[in-house]
Formats: structure tokens, sequence, C-alpha cells
């Protein structure tokens, strides 16, 4: 009973805190129930009868095999509302779980490529970000991603497609299949996007081949301000030393990792804690791994044994590397510690 209680405690201890998170793709909040609605309005075959179904025929257990559902997915977001809708619904679900700020990645190239027009991705969704904002309570900015294993022609052109629109974004990201796709790859584009003044992160997902030989990539040749995953940095002293030395960010999704990896990787993400990495928690895709902010947290504690102490400095090293002004940074610090001081 009494370990009953200190669960119930310590979720009740989560869902309260003020909360960011700095690792979640729109398209990976598409829910089943709202994929299904889509696809009547769009006149979109999904080739299941239910919800229900659709989340059934989920069965991936690498990146690879996540990729593929994933990309087919997207196929019923076709209009201006559509991208509106699933961001509002994102920025709702999360704010019920007192996430009170989100930078949200995107990926334009997987529907430009399908003859979505860019301009028509990003007014939906910066539509539902000033909504939300207004309505909601809820800060958001936008990380525009590539695909790697498109050319870095491609991303060229979707970066300077973006140029219009430079106000809405805070930073660009690069994110998908990861073999024979390595950042260096995109060095010309993060270049400019540096120039253009975007702020820098890329993917080194979990146990991916060449991890770090990708991870240095991020850190000598790219010079990124986040990296997204890098739990196998842990694999490299000196690497594990560079990212303390320059407080850079890890988002790390401990959900998405169960079912990609087999590994909630709780071990891992103490370890980073220990050497004073600055590790993040989020939930990466929660629509196909079915678990928001709070689900990851939770399952920090429930699967792996982390308490309050350690929830606490994940949650602030969210805010702590989340690209903010110093002054909405402050502001976020300190309703953290107001809530913190409301439950001792």
């Amino acid at each position: 009973m009494q370990s009953q209680q200190t669960a119930a405690s310590l979720q009740a201890f989560i869902e309260q805190l003020p909360k960011a998170e700095l690792h979640v793709h729109l398209e990976g909040t598409l829910e089943p129930e709202l994929s299904f609605a889509l696809a009547a309005r769009n006149g979109v075959a999904l080739g299941h009868d239910t919800p229900e179904a659709l989340i059934a025929a989920y069965n991936f257990h690498d990146l690879p095999s996540f990729l593929t559902i994933y990309y087919k997915a997207m196929e019923v977001l076709l209009t201006e509302q559509d991208f509106f809708d699933m961001t509002w619904a994102y920025l709702s679900k999360t704010r019920s779980q007192n996430v009170l700020y989100c930078e949200m990645f995107f990926d334009p190239q997987a529907h430009t490529s399908r003859g979505v027009a860019f301009d028509t991705v990003i007014q939906g969704i910066h539509r539902a970000q000033v909504q939300a904002a207004s309505e909601l309570g809820v800060e958001s900015q936008l990380v525009m991603c590539f695909l790697r294993e498109l050319p870095a022609e491609s991303a060229m052109q979707t970066l300077l497609a973006l140029l219009p629109y430079k106000d809405w974004i805070v930073g660009v990201g690069l994110d998908s299949d990861e073999k024979n796709n390595p950042p260096i790859k995109f060095a010309e584009v993060f270049a400019r996007a540096r120039a253009e003044g975007y702020r820098l992160t890329m993917h080194c997902d979990v146990n991916q081949q060449n991890t770090l030989v990708h991870i240095r990539q991020c850190l000598d040749d790219i010079v990124v301000d986040r990296i997204d995953h890098g739990v196998n940095s842990l694999e490299d002293p000196e690497i594990c030393a560079e990212i303390a030395r320059r407080g850079i960010g890890l988002t790390v999704c401990p959900v998405s990792n169960r079912f990609v990896v087999q590994n909630l990787t709780g071990d891992e993400i103490r370890r980073m804690l220990a050497l004073g990495m600055k590790a993040t928690i989020n939930s990466d895709d929660p629509a196909y791994f079915r678990g928001y902010m709070n689900e990851n947290l939770i399952a920090l504690h429930e699967d792996a044994g982390f308490e309050a102490d350690e929830i606490t400095r994940l949650v602030r090293n969210s805010f702590e590397v989340a690209w903010l002004s110093e002054a909405r940074r402050s502001h976020y610090l300190g309703l953290l510690d107001q809530s913190l001081a409301a439950n001792i």
C-alpha cells in the first residue's frame, strides 16, 4: 500500500509541475480519431475501419519500420484547416498536462512532396499557435526539420521557402532515416540557417549506424545548439564532457525509446544527469507511442525509479535549454519554483 501511495503522490507531483516540451513532431501527434475525421473530410482511404484497428496496425520495432507507418498516415493532411486542427489538438492536449511552453517540429518536405503547398502547412500551424497562446495560455515556437534521406538541395530549397515566414520559426532541425545520411551532408544548409539567425538541432537517434560519428559531426562541423535523443553520447567520455561543457541540451524521449529500441533508457538518463549533461524529457510522437509528457515522466518513476528531485531536474533542464529570451526563461523558472514551494 505504501508503494502505491508513493506512486500516486509522485504522479500528482508530476501532473501539477509547469513543464516545457522541446522534442515533439507535430505530425506525430495525429491521433487516430483525428486521422479518421480528416480522412472523411478529404476523401482519403485509411485502409482500416476504426481508430482501434489503426492503432493495432502500429507494428514497428525500429526507426525504419516506424517511419513507413508515420509517412503513410500523413496523407490525410491536405488543407490549411487540417494543419490547424492537428496543431490545435496537440496544444490543447499538452496544455491539459500543464505544459506551458513547446518547441514543435514539423516536416514540410513530407507534405510538399505530396503536392501540398508550403504556405498551406505553415499558415495552418501558425494560426493554431496564435489561437492557443490567446485562448489556452500555452506558448509555442516552431522548429522546421529537413528529411535527411532527401538531397541537401531539397533541404536548401525548403529553407529558402521558409524565409518569407522567418519570424514564425525559431530553429531548424534534421530528422528521419539516419542510415547513410550523416549531418555533414547538410553542412551548407545549416550554415545558411545559422546565418539567417536560426537555432540548430539535429536528431542522433538511439543505436543508429555510425551514431558517434554523427554526434561528433553535430558538435564539431555543424556546431549545433541542441541534440535530439543523443543517448549514445554516453559511449564516449570525451563527447559527454564536451556536451556538458557547452551546456548543450539533449532531448531524450523515454517512451518512444521503449518502442523503438525496447528500452526506456532510464539508466542512461540518470547517467547523463550525473555527468552534468542537460537531459530533458519529451514525447517525440505521442499519438504513436501512446504517451505525452506526463506519461513519459510517470514511466520514468514507475519503470526506472526516478523520484521527485530527478524529475524536477529534468523539468528545470527543459526551461534552461529552451530557445527563449532570458525574460521568458526567468518567467517559467519562477513558475516552476512557485509550484515546488507550494508542494514542499
